[in-house]
């Protein structure tokens, strides 16, 4: 089990980092001020509840197994880079009102949340990053004496997604309210996915770019 204190200086620590400028948080920005709440939210879930996958890798040993293979490493990241790119390109291609209607003729609809959801946790396990800072923040919180290493992992894993959950859903919750302002400014529509495509496109290559570089 944890203690208290465990629990309290982890929490704090980890609010610290979720409001700490990535992908994640900016992924679930974007999402809001292009779509809304209801998709942000669902992109902020989706974000959050990928660090399962990302808990349970590292309290089996896999998330050091595979950094401990720069080939395994590069091919995760690449494929996580090109699905965020996809994903903006997916946005850029769109009208505003294919963002906001709901799903018609067989047409997939970008702001199903759903979708959004699935893409947001497909983003998460796809970013290696994730599984480094795993691998380096949660052994500096774990406490010798207080149970397995591997169940402290995850007890530390399930605090660590409520508050970025938490952390998220303030971000979406924010960032769908300016979506609602700038959503009675029809010149605006059109522009906000030309950002928001160009975003999620960005972070796609700064994920791929050579850390030496």
């Amino acid at each position: 089990m944890l203690s208290l204190d465990q629990i309290l200086l982890f929490s704090a620590a980890s609010l610290v980092l979720a409001f700490t400028p990535g992908p994640d948080i900016i992924y679930v920005l974007t999402r809001g001020v292009a779509q809304g709440r209801t998709a942000a939210l669902a992109a902020a879930a989706g974000f959050s509840l990928g660090n399962i996958f990302h808990t349970l890798a590292a309290a089996l040993g896999l998330s050091a197994l595979i950094m401990s293979s720069a080939w395994a490493f590069q091919v995760i990241k690449l494929c996580g880079a090109a699905y965020l790119i996809w994903i903006g390109f997916q946005i850029l291609r769109s009208s505003p009102l294919d963002m906001a209607q709901t799903n018609t003729g067989g047409k997939r609809d970008l702001k199903a949340p759903g979708v959004i959801f699935r893409q947001s946790i497909i983003a998460n396990v796809l970013n290696p990053k994730v599984a480094v800072f795993f691998l380096a923040f949660f052994p500096q919180f774990i406490v010798e004496g207080n149970g397995p290493v591997p169940i402290q992992m995850g007890l530390l894993g399930l605090n660590f997604i409520l508050v970025a959950f938490a952390s998220f859903s303030f971000v979406a919750l924010a960032s769908g309210s300016l979506h609602a302002w700038l959503s009675c400014k029809p010149a605006f529509s059109r522009r906000i996915n030309a950002v928001a495509g160009s975003v999620l496109i960005g972070l796609g290559l700064r994920l791929a770019w050579p850390e030496k570089m």
